[in-house]
Parts: C-alpha cells; sequence; structure tokens
C-alpha cells in the first residue's frame, strides 16, 4: 500500500462487492444524464414538500383529537400517507432512471 492510499473503510469494499457482483449478473451501470439528475431532485423535492404538508395536517389534527383512539387512528394515516409518499418518489426516480 502506498502513502496515498488509504485503507478503504467497510462501506467502501461493501459498494466494490456489490458492483462487482452486478457486473458477474450482466447488470451495467449506466450514468444519469444531468437531466435526469435534474428530474430526480424534482421528484425528492415533491416529495419532502408533501411530506412537510402532510406533517403540519397531522399536528394541527393532533391537537383537535379527543382521546388515544382518535389519535392512534391519526397516527397510522400518517404512517400510511409517508410511506405512499415514499413510494411515488421511489417509482418516479426508478422511471426515470430506465429501471
Amino acid at each position: 500500500m502506498s502513502d496515498d492510499e488509504a485503507p478503504k473503510s467497510a462501506y467502501e469494499l461493501a459498494m466494490e462487492r456489490l458492483k462487482q457482483k452486478d457486473r458477474e449478473e450482466g447488470i451495467e451501470e449506466r450514468p444519469l444524464t444531468d437531466e435526469q439528475r435534474a428530474e430526480i431532485a424534482e421528484a425528492r423535492n415533491q416529495y419532502e414538500a408533501r411530506v412537510a404538508e402532510r406533517k403540519i395536517l397531522h399536528r394541527d389534527a393532533l391537537l383537535k383529537a379527543r382521546d388515544a383512539e382518535q389519535i392512534e387512528t391519526l397516527e397510522q394515516q400518517y404512517r400510511r400517507d409517508r410511506e405512499r409518499f415514499a413510494s411515488d418518489r421511489d417509482s418516479k426516480i426508478r422511471k426515470i432512471r430506465g429501471d
């Protein structure tokens, strides 16, 4: 090992193994275009905005909740909405990448 070459982190080693596995399975890595990067950034920004809006609405609803059962229902709805938003975001990103 030369002086300029620092030991690799566990993360770097894991990423190398995953890339090697992809090459062995015939999965090619395609770099993203600037347009794709911009579209992905926009999808992530939309997700963040939707989550922020939903969080505000959720907090307001919690303040108006009258009992534990109502609070639990609100929490479940909030979790489902966040999961749906994340799923929508991920599917948009996969579509943009062409996966």
